[in-house]
């Protein structure tokens, strides 16, 4: 044999001790088993577990349930790390692993389930008179510095409509609040001051009768004009502030809700509620003023200056009343 085939030969004997006899060790591996028992935190066994195991391997991942007993068991299993994960209806996922030796019968601890954290979620739904009723709660605790009643705005732009009955308690609720009698007594002094309605005299009969009226204008106004014509026509009597937008539009926005109302769906439309309810507050009137001061002029007198004392306190609103109500909620902005 010469000397390059020698070298050959070594080099081939090499290769077989360096490369063979490995393959041929690992070609002897026997598979092994895994075996388990599944129980609970007292110690009861679980039946009908889902068991899976997995190793390195791209094969599919076997499968079984545990039996009436708790237990399970895997054949087959290649040497080398495995992975168990168990599940059962009620109770957590639990893992383990181990590493299973050529031709081993594996035995797992016991494979203890907890019980599974149950999270509920519950949502109360409101219906729309409620939503409304927590509106209400709202609105008659908005007060201008604190003491002026601001019932009659909406500082949400979306809020639910009013129902017939919610109308009347608000209108009710306005009418009785302490500062509307002082208010109306103010008005009743200045008049007497300087001698309007000079009918009715002067003294304390002549107070009375100037307070009778103006609280009376007022009465029926708001009852008319926020409670009995809204409920008949299907209009929402509160005032929506914009709060956004340039101050023109603001503004224009704030004097054209003189003449324009929401009805209960939502829609703009004529004030047919204020414009009317002026109308038949002012005609009501002719029942209670002097005879020299009655007819249509005192009618149509009152119904211009509800309109434009209306006007004028919508643009209070929307630019200073906001600022001065402690109470009052953030605006939300309208959904498209």
């Amino acid at each position: 044999m010469c000397r390059w085939q020698n070298d050959v030969w070594m080099l081939n004997s090499i290769l077989v001790i360096l490369f063979g006899c490995p393959a041929l060790l690992q070609s002897q591996q026997l598979p092994g088993s895994v075996r388990g028992t599944i129980v609970d935190k007292t110690g009861a066994i679980i039946g009908g577990a889902r068991v899976t195991l997995s190793t390195g391997g791209r094969s599919p991942k076997p499968e079984v349930l545990s039996g009436n007993d708790g237990q399970f068991s895997f054949a087959g299993v290649a040497p080398g790390l495995f992975h168990i994960t168990v599940s059962a209806q009620g109770f957590a996922t639990q893992s383990s692993s181990g590493i299973v030796q050529s031709g081993e019968v594996f035995n797992l601890p016991q494979i203890v389930l907890q019980v599974a954290t149950v999270t509920t979620d519950v949502q109360v739904t409101l219906s729309p008179a409620e939503i409304t009723e927590e509106q209400i709660k709202v609105e008659e605790k908005q007060r201008l510095l604190g003491v002026i009643p601001n019932y009659y705005v909406s500082y949400s732009p979306q809020a639910a409509p009013l129902t017939s009955k919610q109308k009347f308690g608000l209108a009710l609720r306005s009418t009785v609040d302490p500062f509307g009698f002082g208010v109306n007594g103010a008005i009743a002094g200045v008049e007497q001051w300087q001698n309007d309605f000079a009918g009715y005299g002067q003294g304390a009969q002549g107070y009375a009768k100037r307070y009778g009226a103006s609280y009376a204008d007022f009465f029926t106004g708001t009852l008319i004009g926020g409670a009995i014509l809204p409920s008949l026509l299907k209009q929402d009597p509160r005032y929506f502030y914009k709060g956004t937008g340039t101050k023109r539009a603001r503004f224009f926005y704030a004097i054209a809700n003189s003449v324009i109302r929401k009805s209960d769906k939502g829609r703009w439309q004529p004030d047919y509620s204020g414009i009317l309810g002026s109308l038949a507050s002012g005609g009501i009137s002719n029942l209670y003023y002097p005879a020299k001061n009655r007819g249509a002029s005192l009618t149509f007198e009152n119904s211009a200056i509800g309109i434009a004392w209306g006007a004028l306190g919508n643009v209070f609103q929307e630019f200073f009343f906001r600022q001065l109500t402690p109470s009052a909620r953030q605006p939300q902005a309208a959904k498209p």
